[in-house]
């Protein structure tokens, strides 16, 4: 990674300020042709003016020169802050082409701050989550991850892991040494100790992952039952169609919209029932899949009409396809002659989604801020929770062998799990293991 490369860092469209961002061996020598200048201050902030090749001013711009190892990349970088918008920042960067850099990839930079050993992957992992957010809950964790406590953790459990690897590995190379009797006794007790630790990790980033991608909220019903006139009432915008027709709604409607600190995602389906037509079917079809793929299922049913059999299957539909899922039951237009009556129902609200929603918004805000009460550490990616699985198989299946004193089978079991956890920050050092198996014991070899 000899070569330097360069890119727009802030995001396209027109802003007040656009940021140029030049890594690589080459950065200062183009910001200074850039500026023409014949040096800049590191960790100083320039106001400089920007020239193209041919010495017409393209721009005035704070230029920041950042001497390696002490940047993000760990190599020199270069950042120009010029004025925002689609011109100025393009032919900043044009420039910068001209002069000597190449156009970086996608990551990049975040790749050359792995490979230099300024990041892991979980920290890079966080980075990427950070810009994308969902909830201020959300961009707390990734900031914390960003500062390292995910490699804390991984590390911590990586490290028991290696000692107990010792452990075998000693046991197996020196086994005419005066060993402690319960070694096996304590080594099981430290793996059903991680276990535990892998498995609380586990769920608590499963049950938490509506927080890092964005909660999505299902609102089902039969049709005509206020499920659109709820959707305008929280987007305070009539953007579903309303009306008194039945089937209004063919095809899910989903907008994006805040409450409290979450950003969510509210799908508004169609009303479902026995189809009439292919088009309503295919709407019906899509209704179950946001019930499938929803975090919080929104039940409505009409005051002003007695249960029936098509209430009787949104119950059945909810209860088959929103299993482990947080449903709000809703009696919905109460300002009309109340007929509705079902004993199986349990209703969390009764409301005119026409006039006031506010009791739902704050329902909604307890269940995702509830969401996030658990103290344990969290997986922010589906690589990182596969790869804790991962680990977790292989401790389990290392237990049967360990009973059985067959310590080869146990410990490629344990280096199935050390490099499983290392996936997730760090490549697996053997002379790390080395390190502290003879560092745990004085066997005087």
């Amino acid at each position: 990674m000899t070569d330097t490369i360069s890119a727009i860092a802030t995001a396209n469209g027109i802003g007040s300020i656009a940021i140029i961002r030049i890594s690589g061996d080459g950065a200062l020598e183009i910001a200074k042709k850039l500026t023409k200048k014949d040096t800049l201050i590191p960790r100083y902030a320039t106001l400089s003016n920007i020239y193209n090749q041919k010495n017409e001013l393209i721009d005035e711009s704070i230029v920041i020169y950042f001497k390696a190892p002490y940047s993000f990349t760990a190599e020199d970088v270069v950042e120009i802050q010029c004025h925002g918008g689609f011109i100025v920042a393009q032919s900043i960067l044009k420039e910068t082409l001209a002069c000597g850099s190449r156009l970086a990839n996608a990551g990049e930079f975040s790749k050359r701050a792995f490979f230099n050993g300024r990041i892991d992957l979980s920290e890079a992992e966080a980075i990427a989550q950070l810009i994308e957010a969902k909830s201020e809950d959300a961009a707390k964790i990734l900031a914390s991850q960003m500062k390292g406590s995910l490699k804390e953790y991984i590390e911590k459990i990586r490290d028991e892991i290696i000692h107990i690897l010792a452990y075998s590995e000693v046991t197996i190379d020196y086994a005419e040494e005066d060993l402690p009797d319960d070694l096996l006794r304590s080594i099981e007790d430290k793996l059903n100790s991680l276990i535990s630790s892998l498995k609380s990790t586990l769920v608590a980033s499963k049950a938490r992952e509506g927080l890092m991608q964005g909660f999505r909220v299902a609102i089902v019903g039969k049709p005509n039952v206020g499920k659109s006139s709820l959707l305008n009432a929280l987007l305070n915008f009539n953007r579903a169609i309303v009306s008194d027709i039945a089937g209004t709604t063919r095809d899910t409607i989903e907008e994006q919209v805040k409450i409290g600190t979450h950003l969510i995602r509210i799908v508004d389906t169609a009303g479902i029932r026995e189809a009439n037509d292919e088009i309503e079917r295919i709407g019906i079809e899509r209704s179950l899949e946001a019930i499938e793929q929803s975090d919080i299922v929104v039940a409505l049913f009409d005051a002003s009409r007695e249960f029936d059999s098509e209430d009787e299957q949104i119950v059945s539909l909810i209860n088959s396809h929103a299993k482990e899922k947080d449903v709000i039951y809703i009696k919905n237009k109460i300002d009309l002659e109340s007929k509705f009556s079902h004993a199986k129902i349990g209703f969390d609200l009764e409301l005119n989604s026409k006039e006031n929603v506010d009791s739902l918004v704050e329902v909604l805000k307890n269940i995702m801020d509830t969401t996030n009460s658990s103290d344990e550490m969290m997986l922010i990616s589906q690589r990182q929770i596969s790869a804790v699985q991962n680990t977790l198989t292989n401790i389990q299946e290392a237990l049967m062998p360990l009973e059985t004193q067959e310590l080869e089978i146990f410990s490629f079991h344990l280096n199935e799990a050390i490099k499983e956890m290392a996936s997730i920050t760090r490549p697996f050092d053997n002379d790390e293991m080395l390190d502290k198996m003879f560092g745990s014991f004085c066997l005087g070899k």
